[in-house]
């Protein structure tokens, strides 16, 4: 005996996702669509006085992602950092920042005391998960990490802007966004066209000294047009050393998220910003460079 089937039943067939609209279009292009969006919105929050909170707004939202694509990158291992735990940490130690002082520095005190009690609630959290105890070293270690990594570095940025007096924020941050990202232009797009010897091809196969080179030159133009665009009050013989330090950093720091991707296994920390990557993968060579330009700002404009 057989049963009949319906005559109009189609088969039914998975469905696909549909593909962002950058899908097909060439890294390069991405990259600038991306930036021409978000550039005036970051712009506007560093030069508008009266749109501090706005930077702050931006910087809080992009640690968030940040936090949460270092969890996920943990995750790819098979360590469960606690995430409730790290935003918690973060939203401490942000404040903080928000609050510090240039005239006296960040209070190192109140920080102390934050990162002792978020260490202890690191451990009493896996402790309380339970089982598997196996991997509670590697889990609370991802759990503190990633918040020193991404807040305590990348919060400096946000005292630049709060703490210190308007016009001098506004030029800090000009400077320091403007020689980053000139540099990690020329670096990418220098590597495309003229690349050929690999900088460190065991962690970041893409990136070349060609690249790095012109990395280094457009940073030093960069700070020079600064100190004659908008800052004459860092004299070249600081502007430029500042820069290249910078830009060495840049490059580290960019290198060791490249290791931190390479150890789980991943291209990107996320497909949120086309062209990018993840926020993770753009606040790399940021989060290096953010105590430099808080602390050398501290010393010299004291």
């Amino acid at each position: 005996m057989t049963v009949d089937q319906p005559p109009n039943l189609k088969p039914q067939t998975a469905k696909q996702k549909p593909q962002s609209r950058f899908a097909g279009m060439p890294q390069s292009i991405a990259r600038v669509l991306t930036a021409v969006v978000l550039l005036p919105i970051l712009i506007a929050s560093i030069v508008i006085a009266k749109l501090a909170l706005l930077f702050v707004a931006i910087a809080a939202v992009a640690m968030v992602f940040a936090l949460y694509e270092f969890w996920l990158l943990a995750r790819r291992q098979q360590v469960k950092a606690d995430l409730a735990t790290m935003f918690l940490g973060g939203v401490a130690l942000l404040t903080i920042f928000y609050f510090a002082d240039p005239r006296t520095g960040v209070d190192f005190e109140m920080m102390q005391a934050i990162i002792l009690v978020f260490t202890m609630g690191a451990l009493a959290a896996a402790m309380l998960r339970g089982a598997p105890f196996d991997k509670m070293i590697m889990s609370v270690g991802a759990t503190v990490l990633g918040v020193l990594y991404v807040v305590l570095l990348g919060g400096h940025l946000v005292a630049v802007r709060v703490g210190f007096a308007a016009p001098l924020s506004r030029h800090l941050l000009a400077f320091f966004f403007l020689v980053i990202m000139s540099a990690d232009s020329a670096a990418y797009y220098g590597g495309r066209m003229f690349g050929s010897h690999k900088l460190a091809p065991g962690i970041s196969p893409g990136k070349t000294w060609e690249g790095a080179i012109a990395g280094m030159m457009i940073s030093l133009l960069a700070a020079a047009l600064a100190h004659v665009w908008f800052f004459p009050e860092l004299p070249l013989r600081f502007a430029l050393p500042l820069a290249a330090a910078m830009n060495v950093l840049s490059v580290v720091g960019d290198l060791t998220e490249s290791a931190l991707k390479r150890s789980a296994g991943a291209k990107d920390t996320a497909n949120i910003l086309p062209g990018h990557g993840g926020v993770l993968d753009r606040l790399d060579s940021l989060l290096f460079n953010a105590p430099v330009i808080y602390y050398f700002a501290r010393l010299y404009f004291k």
